[in-house]
């Protein structure tokens, strides 16, 4: 019982991560002047993807 309440914890963990990472990618982009609809995709691809969408963006958010 113990464990699978360990397992709730690190799951539960790991979705707020990827919230947070998500929420920051599109205020990021919004603050480097992106548009709204390139910041929504953003978000969109982080939140489905969360560590390619992320790396794919900290590769592409520069240019």
């Amino acid at each position: 019982m113990e464990v699978i309440f360990m397992f709730l914890i690190f799951g539960l963990f790991i979705f707020i991560l990827n919230i947070m990472t998500s929420v920051w990618a599109y205020r990021d982009s919004i603050e480097k002047g992106k548009s709204k609809e390139y910041a929504i995709i953003v978000l969109i691809g982080t939140l489905f993807f969360p560590v390619m969408g992320l790396i794919v963006y900290l590769i592409i958010r520069n240019d």
